[in-house]
């Protein structure tokens, strides 16, 4: 019988979905009670490059990959739609879309977190006498006060990673938005456009995880932020309703899978990757390395305030509890191994650790990558330093692969620093997470063990489990904690300091093509 029709012999609802859109990939995985992957489909994220740092998605085609990774998953696991018990989102964050709201058609296509577009407008505003008056006046507020809610915007600067520049780069070129901002026009990250197009146009919602993502969104107040969005003409009219991350938001229509299937979670992929951990407690430590890096530290009902390249988020919101985050990230991780890959340094990815650990060092190669930890220049560009006659393929690998740990270092010690509460379990997952050369020499330098999990995929996990809690699919997070399945655990082998020479020598190249 194909997928998603009725079937009147079919056993109970006994599944969970959790799907994941990611930067690259989208991925649906099919999870039983014991949390256990009975299938899985995976479609390829197309992105679109119309013009020099320009990034894009074709709304039409992720809706086509969408709805395609679900069917495929289920047919494969043997299974009918109606014995799936709830749907879990997860999607990558910043990337956003506008539409009419009558019609329901997009103004453009997605434009991706990772879009540049918003160069110029960053550095006009960053450079802005206004920026420096309101500097000013939040660090008198904030001396007055107190407050943490002031020391945010006390040093606020733009990058073109925030939701806010592109929105606002959107109003200034885009015709058709500026024309119908009055009432006509909707927001939405994937998640809130998902929704929309699930439901055939019947829910329209975001959660507080993808919300807080945005930069727009203020998590003190936990409402978009109305004085961002005067300073950038950005009406607030367009923003959608904030919904608890594990929520009922509604049913897919029928005619989309065959059957309702209960939407019971959006989570902002980051947060689910850190949820899939089940990193619940103050001081539990997730490392995500994929596209980018991502350190993400558990900090309880504390909200801690943006402080140089850390910054705060909601991590979910379920009934009463919220929980919030520290974030730190890091650029072009997954991206530059790819990059690799495309130029065939190498075959296989599974291969790399090997090749790196073939040679006792990088033989002085060093390999910059464009955006560091702590800079957000988008015209920086990725650069190998130190190449020389004897250099081979192993040397550039290993060159890339060390500057991965070396950022996680890099870090790691700035969220030591600025993050006051003790650091317990540190958790990675991530495709860069396989890689056992990059996992090893990140817990030689950090001198912390290092799990990861036995699925890597934790931000389908993570998404799966709040559909679960809020289907009554598994009762509560304790039963979540049984269900972890660790695969390896890294431990340091190696004194830090065996290291110093290559770092201090990536270190100078570093500060040496950020200052040329």
């Amino acid at each position: 019988m194909p997928c998603g029709q009725p079937d009147s012999g079919a056993a109970p609802a006994r599944y969970v979905l959790g799907v994941d859109v990611g930067s690259t990939v989208v991925k649906c995985h099919v999870y039983d009670r014991a949390a256990a992957v009975r299938s899985s489909s995976c479609r390829k994220v197309e992105s679109l490059y119309p013009h020099p740092g320009w990034v894009e998605l074709d709304p039409e085609v992720l809706w086509s990959q969408f709805t395609g990774v679900i069917k495929e998953a289920v047919q494969a696991a043997g299974l009918h739609m109606r014995q799936i018990a709830s749907l879990g989102i997860s999607t990558q964050r910043g990337t956003f879309i506008t539409w009419h709201k009558r019609t329901g058609k997009p103004f453009h296509n997605f434009i991706s977190w990772q879009d540049l577009r918003s160069a110029d407008l960053v550095n006009s505003w960053n450079k802005s006498l206004l920026l420096k008056v309101i500097h000013v006046i939040f660090t008198v507020l904030h001396f007055l006060t107190g407050n943490d809610r002031y020391l945010a915007p006390s040093f606020l600067t733009f990058s073109t990673h925030q939701t806010s520049m592109k929105l606002s780069w959107v109003f200034k070129n885009i015709h058709e938005v500026k024309a119908a901002k009055k009432n006509n026009c909707c927001f939405g990250t994937v998640d809130t456009w998902l929704l929309y197009r699930l439901t055939k146009g019947s829910v329209y919602a975001t959660d507080y995880s993808n919300a807080s993502s945005t930069g727009i969104f203020e998590p003190f107040t936990k409402c978009w932020n109305p004085t961002l969005c005067k300073l950038l003409s950005i009406p607030m009219s367009i923003y959608p309703p904030v919904k608890d991350t594990s929520f009922n938001f509604g049913s897919t229509d029928s005619e989309i899978f065959g059957v309702p299937i209960p939407i019971m979670a959006v989570v902002a992929d980051q947060q689910s990757a850190m949820f899939g951990e089940c990193c619940f407690h103050p001081g539990d430590v997730k490392l995500t390395m994929g596209t980018g890096g991502f350190w993400n530290v558990n900090t309880g009902e504390h909200l801690f305030a943006s402080r140089g390249s850390l910054y705060p988020l909601i991590g979910w919101k379920i009934g009463e509890e919220v929980v919030y985050l520290t974030e730190g990230s890091i650029s072009d991780i997954g991206t530059a191994i790819k990059w690799a890959l495309d130029i065939e340094l190498f075959t296989d990815v599974n291969g790399t650790a090997e090749m790196a650990q073939s040679i006792s060092d990088s033989q002085g190669v060093c390999f910059i990558p464009g955006l560091q930890v702590s800079g957000d220049d988008p015209y920086l560009c990725a650069s190998f330093t130190g190449l020389k006659p004897s250099t081979n393929r192993n040397h550039l690998v290993r060159a890339i692969l060390e500057s991965v740990a070396f950022r996680n270092k890099l870090l790691y010690d700035i969220i030591v620093k600025k993050v006051h509460i003790p650091l317990r379990t540190i958790r990675a997952d991530g495709g860069v997470s396989n890689n056992s050369f990059v996992m090893q020499m990140t817990s030689d330098l950090i001198n912390k063990k290092i799990e990861k999990p036995a699925n890597v995929d934790m931000s389908s996990l993570g998404a799966a489990f709040l559909a679960g809690l809020a289907s009554g699919f598994w009762t509560d997070k304790k039963q979540l904690k049984k269900l972890r399945r660790v695969e390896a655990v890294f431990e340091p082998q190696k004194d830090s300091e065996e290291y110093r020479p290559a770092m201090d020598a990536w270190l100078w190249f570093k500060s040496y093509f950020i200052t040329s």
